[in-house]
């Protein structure tokens, strides 16, 4: 068997996050309160298209400006929106331990530029990783097949050579129908764990 490549989802996984931070700071400049922004920047029709790429950003945030009555210029928002984000070290650790062991890893998430962006100025440990998939850039999010089969042909692996972890349980659904060997993540001590349960790591 070859050496299984590991995928980890990025938020909730690798970056915790609160769009209720980027809400309150929002709802400082505009003229709706933060509990009308927080599903809005969250959850909302126009989140999704951010995030599969069907708008740009410049579009995101005249739906929101025009949505919250927003003051500020796409810059100041971008800032708002996007340092929403804290490491979650145990699972830092356990990613930078896999690397050292030689296997490769991968970053798979849905997601859009603006977040992309802050992560990758303003944490250093996501440079450490062989390869990147992007809902915005392959236009397609977890649970949809398309981005699967865009992992599959970056890592050039398929089924069992791919240990997939993820926090949502439709995300993990969809690698295991593609026979990857998928991990609900729920803390690092259970992920590390079925890691080790597999032959993985230390």
């Amino acid at each position: 068997m070859n050496t299984p490549v590991i995928v980890f989802d990025l938020g909730k996984v690798l970056v915790d996050f609160d769009y209720s931070i980027a809400a309150r700071r929002v709802a400082a400049r505009s003229t709706q309160p933060p509990e009308n922004l927080d599903a809005f920047l969250s959850s909302s029709r126009a989140l999704v298209d951010f995030e599969t790429g069907a708008i740009t950003r410049q579009e995101f945030f005249d739906q929101v400006r025009n949505a919250a009555g927003f003051q500020g210029d796409l810059r100041e928002f971008g800032d708002m929106f996007a340092d929403i984000f804290t490491e979650m070290p145990p699972m830092i650790a356990l990613q930078a331990g896999l690397r050292r062991d030689g296997y490769k890893t991968y970053i798979f998430s849905n997601t859009n530029d603006l977040a992309i962006e802050h992560i990758r100025q303003n944490f250093p440990f996501f440079q450490n990783f062989d390869g990147y998939i992007f809902s915005y850039e392959v236009k397609a999010m977890k649970p949809e097949a398309p981005i699967y089969e865009a992992l599959e042909r970056m890592t050039g692996r398929r089924g069992a050579d791919l240990v997939y972890l993820d926090d949502r349980a439709e995300n993990i659904a969809a690698g295991a129908a593609r026979d990857w060997r998928a991990i609900m993540h729920e803390t690092p001590e259970r992920t590390h764990a079925a890691l080790r349960l597999a032959g993985i790591g230390k």
